[in-house]
């Protein structure tokens, strides 16, 4: 489930980077809070304290109630860095 979700998120995260109307990226801020709070709760139950504070963060970095305007440069570039960080966490040995 988890390795869905971080592919799905990264997908999401690469079609930002085109032209889409202001309303998908508000739809993907949203899906991505939710995406990566179930990911920080399953890292917590796992134990592993390092991830669980990474998701939160992102998962504070993407909610879509107070918005954090980083200018759409800005945010492409961390699109691309989370979206192949979380396809490389797909492939990565524990």
């Amino acid at each position: 489930m988890e390795k869905i979700i971080k592919i799905g998120l990264a997908i999401l995260f690469f079609l930002c980077l085109l032209d889409m109307p202001y309303g998908f990226f508000e739809l993907v801020r949203f899906i991505a809070l939710l995406g990566f709070g179930f990911l920080a709760f399953k890292a917590n139950e796992k134990g592993d304290a390092r991830e669980t504070i990474i998701y939160a963060a992102l998962a504070l970095l993407f909610q879509p109630f107070f918005k954090i305007a980083l200018g759409r440069g800005l945010w492409n570039i961390l699109d691309v860095i989370v979206g192949i960080t979380l396809v490389l966490s797909v492939f990565k040995k524990k």
